[in-house]
C-alpha cells in the first residue's frame, strides 16, 4: 500500500533539514591539509654572508653582511677575507666615540687592495653603534678595501657611505681598539673569515710572564 502523501512530505522535509545541519565535510572526503613551506631566511642571514674579525683585543666579532643592499661591497669584502687580505692589518684611525677604520695593508690610510675601486652602494641603512661601513676617499666611487666600525650613532654619515653590514656579537672587542690617528700601539686584525668555511677562532697570544729566577738554582 503506498505510502500517505503527507508522511512521505514529512520524510522528505525531515531529509532536507538533516543535509542543511550536518557540515558539508561530512559528506565529501576531506582534502588533505597543505604543507607550510619551510620559511627561507634572508641572503643576509646564510652563514655566507656572515664575516668573523678575530682581533687582538681579544675575541671574534661576528658581522652581519647585507648583500641585499650592497652586493658589490659584501662580494669584495668576503673576496679579500677569503685571501687571507686582512689577516694581520691594523686599526690605523680610531677616534673615541665615532669608529675604527681598518682594511689598508700599509698602516697609513692610504693604501688599498689590488682590485679596482667600487662604484658607489649608498642606501638607506643609518650609521648605528655597529654599523659597519666603507671608507672612501673624496671622491663617490673610491672604495676599495677599507672599511670602520662605528662606535656611537653618526647619522651625518648616512648616503653617503656605503653601509654593508653591522656587529651582531663582540662589539666590546671593538670598543676596546686602541684609540688614535694613528694609535700608538694599534689593535690588529689577527684573523677575517667567512662563517660558511668554518674557518676556527684565532685568539691573541698569552703575554708571556717573566719568572725571577730563584737565588742559588
Amino acid at each position: 500500500m503506498p505510502a500517505c502523501p503527507s508522511i512521505a512530505r514529512a520524510l522528505t522535509a525531515l531529509f532536507l533539514a538533516f543535509t542543511l545541519l550536518v557540515p558539508g565535510k561530512l559528506w565529501a572526503q576531506e582534502a588533505p591539509a597543505a604543507v607550510p613551506a619551510v620559511p627561507v631566511p634572508p641572503a643576509s642571514a646564510l652563514p655566507e654572508n656572515i664575516l668573523h674579525l678575530d682581533l687582538s683585543t681579544g675575541g671574534r666579532v661576528t658581522i652581519q653582511l647585507y648583500p641585499e643592499i650592497a652586493p658589490a661591497h659584501v662580494d669584495r669584502i668576503k673576496t679579500l677575507a677569503r685571501q687571507g687580505f686582512y689577516n694581520g692589518v691594523v686599526f690605523h684611525r680610531v677616534i673615541d666615540g665615532f669608529m675604527a677604520q681598518t682594511g689598508d695593508p700599509t698602516g697609513t690610510g692610504q693604501g688599498g687592495s689590488p682590485l679596482p675601486d667600487l662604484k658607489a652602494e649608498f642606501n638607506k641603512m643609518p650609521h648605528l653603534r655597529g654599523t659597519v661601513s666603507m671608507a672612501r676617499a673624496t671622491e663617490p666611487d673610491s672604495a676599495n678595501s677599507q672599511f670602520f666600525i662605528c662606535f656611537q650613532p653618526r647619522f651625518s654619515l648616512d648616503n653617503k657611505y656605503t653601509v654593508f653590514g653591522r656587529v651582531m656579537s663582540g662589539m666590546q672587542f671593538v670598543d676596546a681598539i686602541e684609540r688614535g690617528e694613528p694609535p700608538a700601539t694599534p689593535s690588529t686584525v689577527l684573523q677575517a673569515s667567512i662563517a660558511a668555511d668554518n674557518v676556527p677562532p684565532k685568539l691573541p697570544a698569552a703575554p708571556q710572564i717573566m719568572v725571577d729566577p730563584i737565588p742559588g738554582s
